[in-house]
């Protein structure tokens, strides 16, 4: 990793030093990592290096066959699904990059109480006493949304029997508990923060392991392998993470 780290940050030093010029990076993201400032972060580069940035939006599970059909410069995505590609599929130059991960968090509308989590059963209790409902984004397989199916699995564990979940036909479950379709929400943190309608009350409890990681890599069919490496240098400096943690996106 630290010989990793080394040729990521003199990739960038080499990139910064040069003159402005007219490329351009194209990016594919999931929401999870989209929503946690990411858009800040490339029009910081954009501005330090002239280098534009375009970023693409695609579901997690959904960015494997993508990546392997489109073509573009960097690519984040969950470490088991980095894994399942093929060694054509990532660039030879630099092995994936640990970035961190995103939390599922419990919200609740603007200005309602924030209830204990901080253990399971009491989250339970917490999503027991919804009135109307736990709202959740739809997790049908072929919408391709990782954090909809690791929630629906969770709400239908023995621990959580008696929570009475609602699939958001709203868009996710923040947008289901915006439009009343919910009285609280189970989103990725990152889904949530962006929304002066609700609030996170906090993160799932630790034992559950409800978060996704993510990894960055560069694509095989990357044009700009050099601008691409520059490019995650920039996004995993310490300096990045004041940003990404305040979108939902931590280190550890």
């Amino acid at each position: 990793m630290a010989k990793i780290m080394f040729c990521l940050s003199a990739c960038l030093a080499l990139l910064l030093g040069q003159p402005a010029w007219a490329g351009e990076l194209q990016l594919l993201a999931p929401p999870v990592v989209a929503n946690a400032g990411l858009q800040a972060l490339a029009e910081d580069f954009t501005r330090q290096t002239g280098t534009a940035v375009k970023i693409t939006v695609g579901e997690l599970l959904k960015i494997p066959e993508r990546v392997h059909a489109e073509p573009t410069d960097v690519f984040f995505l969950e470490p088991g699904l980095m894994a399942s590609l093929s060694p054509d599929d990532i660039h030879k130059a630099m092995p994936p990059v640990a970035m961190g991960r995103v939390h599922i968090g419990l919200a609740v509308k603007a200005g309602a109480p924030h209830p204990d989590i901080s253990t399971t059963p009491k989250l339970v209790a917490v999503l027991r006493s919804a009135k109307i409902g736990v709202t959740y984004s739809n997790p049908d397989p072929v919408r391709g949304s990782l954090g909809a199916r690791m929630i629906d699995a969770l709400l239908k564990r023995p621990e959580f029997a008696g929570v009475h979940g609602v699939i958001s036909s709203k868009g996710n479950g923040v947008s289901g508990l915006i439009n009343g379709e919910g009285d609280m929400a189970l989103q990725l943190e990152s889904e949530i923060l962006g929304h002066k309608e609700v609030e996170l009350v906090g993160s799932l409890p630790d034992d559950l392991k409800a978060y996704i990681a993510i990894s960055a890599a560069i694509s095989a069919k990357a044009a700009d392998p050099a601008g691409a490496q520059a490019f995650i240098a920039y996004v995993t400096r310490p300096e990045a993470y004041v940003v990404w943690k305040a979108k939902g996106l931590d280190r550890h």
